[in-house]
């Protein structure tokens, strides 16, 4: 099973791509569910590892209608993602009747090639995710990153089995939201999905000086990152469940 784990930062990038990921997902504003990364951070983070980076395409936080402005935005942030040697965009397109913004994500998506093309959860939040499907599908992407529904991946299991075989093969479906290491085995195994997206993130601490709150005062800035350990021990069970699918009897 391949991993991808979402950073956002060149710290945890490198973490990730230590701990044996197979891709990252790199972006800014984790808290409004990632937003387009800085050109420095982009930059670095490609210099710095060699495992694939996907940079996601997002404006702004909120709703994923966007307007023309916020559209040129995008299709220029793509052009950039291109000349940093990125291996791919993540990006996800509504339109204001809660379907798939089928004109706008397939001009994007032929603007990004030949870089691959993830959509994003935005899937979720659909009116009708079979139909969705079709219409992602149609609009030429690569990879659907879905938890199957408006919340987390474990909550809806069923529903991502259902995209797993309405996709055929002819997308791949990788499940996201919520997915941990303790509950990952049960996600491969009753759905059949071959690739997972985590975020791994634990709070590290330090100090900084805070100069509101008197001389030589300091404050606690804890900042949560990606730590080696966490994704190599998050790839150990994916192998375990490798290995156990390639054990079964074929009939």
């Amino acid at each position: 099973m391949k991993l991808e784990v979402c950073v956002d930062s060149v710290e945890s990038s490198i973490a990730a791509a230590r701990g044996g990921a197979e891709r990252i997902e790199l972006c800014s504003a984790l808290s409004e569910d990632g937003i387009t990364p800085s050109a420095g951070l982009i930059d670095i983070v490609r210099k710095c590892v060699e495992i694939d980076v996907f940079v996601i395409i997002r404006p702004r936080g909120g709703s994923f209608v966007y307007s023309e402005h916020e559209l040129k935005v995008m299709r220029s942030d793509i052009a950039a993602a291109r000349s940093w040697g990125v291996n791919g965009v993540v990006l996800g397109l509504l339109n204001e009747e809660g379907m798939i913004d089928r004109p706008h994500t397939t001009e994007l998506i032929e603007l990004a090639r030949p870089m691959e093309v993830t959509f994003h959860r935005a899937f979720d939040a659909s009116r009708n995710h079979a139909e969705a499907l079709e219409d992602v599908i149609a609009c030429g992407a690569d990879r659907l990153l879905t938890a199957g529904g408006s919340s987390d991946a474990m909550n809806n299991l069923d529903s991502l089995a259902a995209l797993q075989g309405q996709a055929g093969g002819r997308i791949r479906i990788m499940a996201g939201g919520g997915i941990r290491i303790g509950n990952v085995h049960e996600v491969a195994m009753l759905t059949g999905i071959g690739e997972v997206h985590t975020s791994l993130n634990s709070k590290a601490q330090n100090s900084a000086y805070d100069g509101g709150a008197g001389p030589g005062a300091v404050r606690d800035s804890g900042c949560y990152v990606v730590q080696e350990s966490d994704v190599q021990a998050f790839k150990a069970v994916l192998h375990e469940i490798g290995m156990r699918s390639s054990a079964k009897p074929r009939v």
